[in-house]
């Protein structure tokens, strides 16, 4: 598998290729759903470097077994490419190799799915090691059960780093596709092993800021909903911000001091998508975990955008798949600079992360949140298990990041009344009356 274990996806450093895009209508897909779902398909592709020059769509009670779309649209869909010179096929679904066999023979140019599209963008745009290993393995996993044998193998997929192919023998009477299969394997439980030692460190450092008391609010949403305007708005983070999808794959955090004068921290986080491969969330869980314990989630979305509703409905289904369910959630409806809403969307705060409307605003409600999320509570110190410096750096916190009423400084114990967080609470748990 020498061919097969340079790269997984070759990057497209310009637009070369032109692209037909190929979609589904089926009575679980409206006419209007596959629509949106070429627009964003062609969208994909932009960011791919491959012009979307046309389309075509079939309405079918399911996707054919064989081909995806039927044999007569098939020939429809090649009087198209020719006739225009396309060189690439993108389906709007995930395909069988069998599929694409039967696709590419008879369209006559290469053919990708969605799945792969997206899996290139994620390896175009990976700049940490992180990153970089979780795209891969992300890759291999696709790659796993398509592999054919026949050296080709899916024209764009090829393999990992490099270092599982070379060194594989074939045993006595094992297949090319075999040792293929053993090679992948090989390098997807070697890049799972550098990842588990990330993903301690990850933790090490999440613990720690769980332990600093600051509160954590993670910037998610819809791929290209403006979140690293956000952050960059906010924080002068200087993110790579720009007007293509999945634009910013590894996480970044930033401390923010809200007008109330409290800190909190803001992590920027992938993007999500519909129909975002379970390869990718496999392999981004540490990241997606920063989303998962974040103490408040900032759901940003495209107010700019016609399919704002369902782009809000599936980033707030794909959280609770995460098993996000009881975190707060504070709604950002962006772009607000390049929309006309009307009454719509009153269940959030309007602003632009471009222009800095709204976002006074939209700190008041992060402050709302963070105290809405504070119960009463009374600690009491010891004066004999904490010197006075202790005591007084415990305080000062309190003050920092609760609603102290009250403080009793008594000979042995010094007793303060305060409204905390479940984070403060939990920090200074031992001390907390019962």
């Amino acid at each position: 598998m020498a061919e097969t274990t340079n790269k997984i996806i070759n990057i497209i450093t310009e637009t070369t290729e032109k692209a037909l895009l190929i979609g589904l209508i089926t009575p679980d897909i409206s006419e209007h759903e596959c629509m949106a779902s070429l627009d964003e398909l062609e969208r994909l592709a932009d960011t791919a470097g491959i012009e979307a020059t046309a389309r075509i769509y079939q309405n079918r009670q399911s996707p054919d077994p064989a081909a995806y779309i039927g044999k007569g649209k098939l020939a429809e869909a090649k009087e198209i490419i020719d006739a225009n010179g396309l060189n690439i096929a993108i389906i709007d679904g995930e395909l069988a190799p069998s599929q694409i066999k039967t696709i590419e023979d008879i369209l006559g140019v290469e053919v990708i799915d969605r799945t792969m599209l997206i899996l290139e963008i994620f390896e175009l745009h990976a700049k940490t090691s992180e990153g970089k290993l979780q795209v891969e393995i992300a890759q291999l996993r696709y790659t796993l059960p398509r592999l054919t044998g026949k050296g080709k193998s899916m024209s764009r997929l090829g393999g990992g780093g490099g270092a599982a192919g070379a060194g594989a023998r074939r045993g006595a009477g094992e297949t090319k596709l075999e040792t293929e299969r053993r090679t992948v394997k090989s390098r997807v439980a070697a890049l799972e092993a550098e990842i588990k030692q990330l993903e301690i460190s990850r933790n090490v450092m999440r613990a720690r800021r769980e332990k600093s008391g600051i509160v954590n609010i993670a910037i998610a949403g819809y791929t290209n909903s403006g979140k690293s305007t956000l952050l960059n708005y906010l924080t002068d983070a200087g993110v790579l911000a720009e007007n293509k999808l999945f634009a910013t794959l590894d996480p970044t955090t930033r401390k923010l001091k809200l007008p109330n004068g409290t800190e909190v921290l803001l992590t920027d986080t992938v993007g999500l998508i519909k129909k975002l491969p379970h390869h990718l969330v496999r392999a981004f869980k540490s990241t997606l975990d920063e989303i998962k314990y974040a103490d408040i989630i900032l759901l940003v979305g495209d107010a700019s955008d016609p399919g704002r509703r369902e782009q809000f409905e599936i980033a707030e289904s794909l959280l609770i798949e995460m098993g996000v369910t009881e975190t707060p959630i504070i709604k950002a409806y962006n772009k607000i600079d390049a929309a006309n809403l009307a009454d719509e969307f009153v269940d959030g705060v309007r602003i632009s992360a471009k222009t800095g409307e709204g976002i006074e605003n939209l700190l008041l409600e992060i402050q709302t949140a963070i105290e809405q999320a504070r119960k009463p509570a009374v600690f009491v110190f010891p004066a004999r298990e904490l010197s006075g410096k202790a005591q007084g750096h415990i305080i000062n916190y309190l003050y920092k990041n609760a609603a102290v009423s009250d403080i009793d400084y008594g000979e042995e114990y010094t007793t303060v009344k305060a409204s905390a967080d479940s984070k403060t609470r939990s920090m200074y748990g031992k001390y907390l009356a019962k």
